[in-house]
Parts: structure tokens; C-alpha cells; sequence
């Protein structure tokens, strides 16, 4: 309740199904979008869809917060799959690649697909951008800056062995705050980096939290658990708790009005 999950299956698959009767499989690149809101509850299950050989899994699951006046509206998920995201591409004096792939926010002139309707995304002064970022051995790219002036920008260095940030070393596994109202210039060491970017305007209210219930007071919270205990957010439909899609199944998404996607 009252919190966004954005969940980035960068390899192998997810199946999701949740207590609205919505289901999906995904991965490879989708991202799955869930505005909590009122209250929800869903399963993630990881499908060994190959017998005999390895199935690994990468997966971001980023939460963003809801403002106060969008904490109860209805659950509501999107999908935005892989082939719809902007991917951008940009070569430096060297010939060296920098790939972005703009999950959300804008970037050279362009914007990310819509994020659903009650998110902080969709709030026009927010500011909020997602990106993924793969850079080629010794390439350089420069981070654009952001619009606003009390933007909060991070740089998560989660693959690689060495980058240079504004001319600073960092080592990988590093998680680097910016100064999101300055550009910075990202030089790459000798092997492929891999970064995430998050960026956002602070919402700039109290936040109460306790487990997947993130509210502005502790009295919120305490209303939650109890329309949680005596609701389940609708019940689970679903006749296991942990339901999987056959193994031969593609990627889809079935909304609780029946709606169906096919890719």
C-alpha cells in the first residue's frame, strides 16, 4: 500500500499474478510497473523454463513513492515492454559506445513511455528518470544535468571494474550521489560498466514505513495492517500461492479487466 514498484527484468523471466487477477510473464528487458495504492497483494516466481541448462535471473526492483494524495488510489499496473523503450546509443571521439536505455524521464530530446497516471513520474515538475547505462571498455559519455535545482540524483556502478566519475575513481559495487544540477563526464576502464541511474524532486512529506506499507504516519500504517488483516486487498484468486506459467509460455500480460498483451 501507498508505494510503486518498478520492476526492470533485465535476464530470464518473471511470472507475476497478484489479488486483482492480473497476471503476466516478463523479462528480457521489460519493465513492470505496480502503483500499489489502496493495497495489493502479488507473488513474483522465478520459472526454470529450460530443463538442462542454467536459468539465471537480474532483476532491479525499484520502489518509488506515492505522494500522499495519490496513497489510495486503485492498484494499477503497466507493463512497458523491451521493443517500446527508448534505447539510445552514443559514440565518443574514440568511436566508443555508450548505451542508454531510458525506462523513464527524458533524455536527448526524447521521452521515456508514459509511467502510470498516479505515479510521482507523471507529476510534470518531478524530474524523475530511470536509466540503465552499458559503456563500452574506455568509453566516455557525459551525464546531461537535470532541470531542477533540488533534484536528487544516484549512479549505482553495479558491473565493470573501474570508472571515472567527474574525475573521480570509483570502484564497482559503489552507489554514487551526484550533484544532479551538473553534468558529469563518466569515463570507463578496461572492461563493460554497467550503471543505474535514478534521479527524482523529493516529494517532501513524512514517510511512515513498515515492510510493503509505506505511508505519512504511523496511524496510516496501523490502518493498513488492519485492512490488510480483515480485506487481504481482495483476496488471492489463484488456487496456489506461488502460481507459474507453463514452461513453453511467451511473454504477456492479462489485466484485471481482461485485457490481454501479447508479445
Amino acid at each position: 500500500r501507498g508505494v510503486e514498484t518498478v520492476s526492470v527484468g533485465r535476464e530470464g523471466l518473471i511470472d507475476r499474478s497478484d489479488s486483482l487477477g492480473a497476471n503476466e510473464r516478463f523479462g528480457g528487458g521489460d519493465v513492470q510497473w505496480l502503483t500499489a495504492g489502496q493495497g495489493i497483494v502479488h507473488c513474483e516466481m522465478f520459472p526454470l523454463v529450460h530443463a538442462a541448462q542454467p536459468n539465471p535471473l537480474e532483476l532491479f526492483q525499484i520502489w518509488l513513492n506515492l505522494p500522499a494524495k495519490n496513497k489510495m488510489v486503485p492498484p494499477h499496473f503497466t507493463m512497458l515492454w523491451n521493443e517500446n523503450i527508448p534505447h539510445h546509443q552514443f559514440s565518443d571521439a574514440a568511436g566508443k559506445t555508450t548505451e542508454v536505455v531510458c525506462i523513464a524521464g527524458e533524455l536527448a530530446g526524447s521521452r521515456a513511455l508514459p509511467p502510470p497516471p498516479d505515479s510521482w513520474a507523471s507529476e510534470a515538475d518531478a524530474d524523475l528518470a530511470i536509466y540503465t547505462l552499458k559503456m563500452a571498455p574506455g568509453a566516455r559519455w557525459t551525464l546531461p544535468a537535470a532541470r531542477g535545482s533540488d533534484t536528487r540524483r544516484q549512479l549505482y556502478f553495479f558491473k565493470g571494474a573501474q570508472l571515472g566519475i567527474a574525475g573521480q575513481r570509483v570502484a564497482v559495487s559503489s552507489a554514487i550521489e551526484l550533484r544532479a544540477n551538473q553534468e558529469a563526464e563518466l569515463v570507463n576502464g578496461d572492461e563493460v560498466a554497467e550503471l543505474l541511474l535514478l534521479q527524482a524532486r523529493p516529494i517532501q512529506e513524512p514517510v511512515a514505513q513498515y515492510g510493503p506499507f509505506v505511508m505519512n504516519t504511523q496511524r496510516e500504517i496501523q490502518q493498513a495492517v488492519a485492512d490488510y488483516r480483515r480485506t487481504e486487498f481482495g483476496g488471492w484468486p489463484w488456487s496456489k500461492s506461488d502460481p507459474v506459467h507453463p514452461r513453453g509460455q511467451g511473454r504477456f500480460a492479462r489485466h484485471a479487466d481482461g485485457q490481454v498483451e501479447q508479445r
